[in-house]
């Protein structure tokens, strides 16, 4: 769930990025946007993107990194010789 929030995050700073670009200014596919300041829309896109990558390095580094390591005990006979890490 929380790389889907990374991904979308992102995916709307991206937006926001690309509703800043020049082409999109000059053409004015979208009205709303040339009453709004270049610095008001790219600033939080630029923070989006940023968020949204943190949000996926961080969710990625759960699962088998984030389970502590397992001691497993290597028999032989019925005498214990050494521990093996799972």
């Amino acid at each position: 769930m929380k790389k889907l929030i990374g991904y979308l995050l992102a995916l709307i700073g991206l937006i926001g990025l690309a509703l800043n670009s020049a082409i999109v200014r000059e053409r004015k596919l979208v009205p709303l946007i040339e009453n709004i300041p270049k610095e008001y829309l790219l600033i939080p896109s630029l923070v989006l993107i940023v968020l949204g990558v943190v949000v996926l390095i961080v969710s990625g580094k759960g699962g088998k990194a984030r389970q502590a390591a397992k001691e497993v005990p290597i028999y032989r006979g019925k005498k214990i010789i050494g521990y093996r890490v799972e």
